[in-house]
């Protein structure tokens, strides 16, 4: 979350990363080693270089290992999350964990995480909506569930651990960005270490230094900033005998004199508890272990038996810069925007952030894709940026709401929902983070009827031999390059024309058979009850077009001209509409 912070309890820090009681978080510690450049030589050049080691910094530096991609990543600090901060990101979203999944950090994320799929919002003591995931058809189609609830550097120490496993790239602890400048041909960085400073020169640079960025500050970013009054705090605690797992929200809490309360579990049984204050609280008292007490109490009864492992207040503002890419730097996670922390669309937009840019710039690298294609990253990217400040910022007006309009509008839809089930979609507690769709891509075909720019589920299908796959083994199998999914039975000319036509380019084509057909060689696949056809957003014969970062480039019914030129532009080898 933004904002600042403070720690009610001294944090040790050790090797390893698991929750004490009582003594907040312990992070792992990574060792400085003096970089070679140190030494003296030539000033080497590095065709990425990635500025911090947040969850967005990670997902990148993890993503091009996958895709082997040489980079290297420094950060400032020693260790992944905050040193005294809190658990900060809590809740992923599907996409995220299907993102995950390709990067091999799924599995632990399901063991160590919370899963939860019942909400429920109070206004008083009358809850006015309650939802139930696992009831919405179209979550559970993905081999991943709709949320995992886990803290936000558990997931950054298993980046860490995988990037290692990957090779490929360096990781620099302790080694901050002092100066910068660029040119036409590459950028030169200045590195402060406790060994002294150093240069190197790097073709792309990638700022995933967060909020306070300077190379926002350097490079003299534009953005547009909005900063409210509303002030929270977070109680991380343990109970000895906790609530229900499930997401609850109050609008108008009655233990918290009438403002709103988000009470999340994460992992090791630790509960995220979020409390409005009031606009003038002073962040020291509300914030004090006594107080904090009182406020559970009130909560959960005076016999109530918690554990505090962490307590902080924070503000939060809202910014978005009006461009992602300036000249060889590219803006992701917080530097490009900055959201109000409800409905989780801060660490999994910057996770999407490094999915959409990595395959670009492992295209680009290998010479696979023109350089204009990563153009396509701040046009796709920044419009997601754009509908995530406007729907978080919606959300934080119906939780603070103005006098007059505002607050006449939030009364109506409180009092309509307890009765009329029309008017719980007014009830603004967060919109749950999604896979923001693209609407106007230089990457993407938009012919008449494509799904163009839609995000793909990893839904499940039947591989030749009859055991199951999803669409991230079909990723995998692509490595990196474009998937091209054609649906129905092909006669043996169409096959071939298909093959000549993806001959040249980084293409993998696959031939997905219905529930009748018999799948004979590898590039066949079964789809018996339609999720993968459904997923793309297709019907009858046709193709879809899947980019490596599981969002659909293009779709059409007949493989002809149109596939070809639905690839070019993919690839940025075409700048005008196709």
């Amino acid at each position: 979350m933004n904002g600042t912070a403070s720690t009610y309890a001294a944090t040790t820090h050790t090797n390893g990363y698991e929750f004490t009681g009582g003594s907040g978080y312990d992070l792992p510690e990574y060792p400085f080693l003096p970089p070679p450049e140190l030494q003296g030589g030539p000033t080497v050049r590095h065709p990425v270089v990635i500025v911090g080691a947040g969850i967005t910094g990670l997902t990148l530096a993890c993503s091009l290992a996958r895709l082997g991609v040489r980079a290297l990543l420094i950060d400032e600090d020693n260790t992944v999350g905050v040193k005294g901060a809190s658990s900060r990101g809590i809740c992923y979203t599907q996409k995220s964990l299907e993102i995950f999944e390709r990067l091999g950090i799924y599995p632990r994320i399901e063991a160590k995480g919370v899963q939860w799929s019942v909400g429920r919002t109070f206004a008083g003591t009358d809850e006015v909506y309650s939802f139930d995931l696992r009831q919405q058809g179209s979550f559970h189609l993905s081999r991943q569930p709709p949320f995992i609830n886990i803290q936000q550097f558990y997931i950054e120490g298993f980046l860490v651990e995988r990037i290692r496993e990957l090779g490929g790239v360096e990781l620099r602890w302790q080694n901050r960005l002092v100066a910068f400048e660029q040119n036409a041909e590459f950028a030169t960085l200045s590195v402060e270490t406790p060994a002294g400073r150093y240069q190197i020169e790097a073709e792309h640079v990638i700022d995933a230094t967060g909020s306070h960025s300077p190379l926002r500050q350097w490079l003299q970013v534009p953005f547009d900033s909005r900063r409210g009054d509303d002030r929270w705090c977070i109680a991380d605690v343990r109970f000895s005998k906790h609530p229900p797992v499930e997401r609850h929200t109050w609008i108008e809490a009655p233990f918290n004199e009438g403002r709103a309360v988000w009470q999340h579990l994460m992992a090791d049984g630790v509960w995220r508890l979020d409390y409005q204050m009031a606009p003038n609280a002073d962040p020291e008292e509300v914030s004090r272990e006594d107080v904090v007490r009182e406020r559970l109490a009130r909560q959960f009864g005076s016999d109530v038996e918690v554990e505090i492992v962490w307590v902080g207040p924070y503000a939060y503002r809202s910014e978005c810069v009006h461009a992602l890419r300036h000249g060889r730097v590219f803006l992701m996670g917080d530097s490009a925007k900055v959201v109000s922390p409800f409905g989780a669309r801060g660490g999994n937009t910057g996770v999407a952030d490094a999915d959409n840019l990595a395959w670009k710039l492992a295209a680009v690298l290998k010479g696979k894709a023109d350089p204009l294609l990563l153009d396509s990253y701040n046009d796709e990217r920044l419009e997601a940026a754009q509908q995530n400040v406007c729907v978080t910022n919606r959300t934080a007006r119906f939780l603070r709401p103005a006098d007059g309009t505002e607050r006449l509008f939030r009364q109506a839809a409180i009092g309509l929902a307890k009765q009329y089930p029309f008017a719980r979609s007014l009830i603004n507690t967060g919109r749950m983070a999604v896979a923001n769709p693209y609407s106007h891509s230089s990457a993407c075909t938009y012919a008449p009827g494509s799904a163009a720019g839609q995000s793909v589920q990893n839904v499940r299908f039947a591989w030749a031999d009859g055991t199951r796959g999803c669409i991230n083994d079909l990723l995998d199998w692509a490595a990196g390059d474009l998937l091209v999914l054609v649906f129905g039975d092909l006669s043996p000319a169409a096959l071939q024309r298909l093959r000549r036509l993806c001959l040249d380019a980084p293409v993998r084509s696959v031939q997905v058979l219905g529930p009748e057909a018999v799948a004979q060689a590898q590039e066949h696949v079964r789809d018996p009850q339609g999720h993968l056809q459904g997923a793309c957003h297709v019907f009858g014969h046709a193709w879809a077009l899947v980019r490596p970062d599981g969002y659909l480039a293009a779709t059409g019914e007949s493989v002809n001209g149109q596939l070809v030129s639905a690839i070019e532009r993919s690839l940025g080898l075409r700048g005008e509409a196709a």
